[in-house]
């Protein structure tokens, strides 16, 4: 009985956690530079991002989003800050650093714009539930906002 329990909680930490951020994004990072979060703020929707320190984990009796960032999040190995776009079938994720520089939170909107074909990896929601299948997308080493850059050049 126990351990039919264990072997629903994953399952049910998922479904809690797209109960509650499905149509969101979310901000996983290892404390902001200075003056990084302020400057967020003053973005168009900047205010709308939750976010979460990944510093606290791994936690032993994690929230759902603490669960879903430590055991299928922070294992990609991507660098932070990551931008989480939780969709009704899919994460799609991408970090927001250039190099080991932090990118300006005013290119947020870029990411967000092009997400769908340039992430470095998708979560993709599966069967049976609570697994979750990982597809990667473009090179980590590539975070140019070609979006922004299409918008200068044209």
């Amino acid at each position: 009985m126990v351990f039919g329990f264990l072997a629903r909680r994953p399952a049910r930490h998922l479904e809690q956690f797209r109960a509650r951020f499905t149509g969101r994004s979310l901000i996983v990072h290892r404390g902001f530079p200075e003056e990084w979060l302020e400057e967020l703020l003053k973005q168009p929707g900047g205010g709308g991002h939750f976010r979460l320190d990944s510093r606290r984990l791994p936690m032993p009796r994690p929230t759902p989003v603490e669960w879903l960032v430590q055991t299928h999040v922070l294992p990609l190995d991507l660098p932070q800050p990551l931008l989480l776009c939780i969709r009704e079938e899919d994460i799609l994720l991408r970090h927001l650093a250039r190099g080991s520089v932090t990118v300006h939170p005013s290119e947020i909107a870029w990411f967000l714009e092009e997400l769908e074909d340039r992430h470095h990896a998708r979560l993709r929601f599966g069967n049976p539930p609570g697994r979750i299948e990982v597809l990667r997308g473009i090179s980590v080493t590539d975070n140019e906002a070609l979006s922004m850059l299409e918008h200068i050049a044209g």
